[in-house]
């Protein structure tokens, strides 16, 4: 018989700002990550989300227009990008507000980081379109 699970305030924070970001996504993310090593997903969920993304000082929409412009400019990224600009999309981003972040990302990060994230731009659209129908 299995025991539940009993997730820290943080790791429940984490998860629920995964989630807010696209369903299902802590659940997701954390079986995958978890098939490598057990405590992979709680360094994810409570790091990356709690602690960074979940941080008072700036709102979901704005943490993720930001990262959406950091990943574009990484240009290495393609998965994070694409989750993110979703994500994006979910919070309120709206699709001009994210294609001018790629837009603006060609000043400091060069046309070929822009290029790849207009082809994360359109997939992201294409995505939350077919979510729709």
């Amino acid at each position: 018989m299995n025991s539940p699970v009993i997730m820290s305030e943080k790791t429940l924070l984490g998860r629920r700002l995964m989630d807010a970001l696209e369903p299902n996504t802590a659940s997701r993310v954390s079986d995958k990550l978890s098939e490598l090593d057990p405590g992979l997903a709680r360094l994810v969920t409570d790091y990356a989300f709690a602690d960074v993304l979940g941080r008072p000082g700036l709102d979901l929409k704005t943490r993720e227009m930001l990262t959406v412009a950091a990943l574009t400019a990484m240009g290495n990224a393609p998965e994070q990008l694409a989750f993110h600009m979703r994500g994006a999309l979910n919070v309120g981003v709206s699709q001009e507000e994210l294609l001018e972040i790629v837009i603006q990302m060609a000043i400091y990060a060069g046309l070929p980081a822009t290029m790849n994230g207009l082809t994360a731009y359109r997939t992201a659209i294409a995505s939350i379109h077919s979510k729709k129908s």
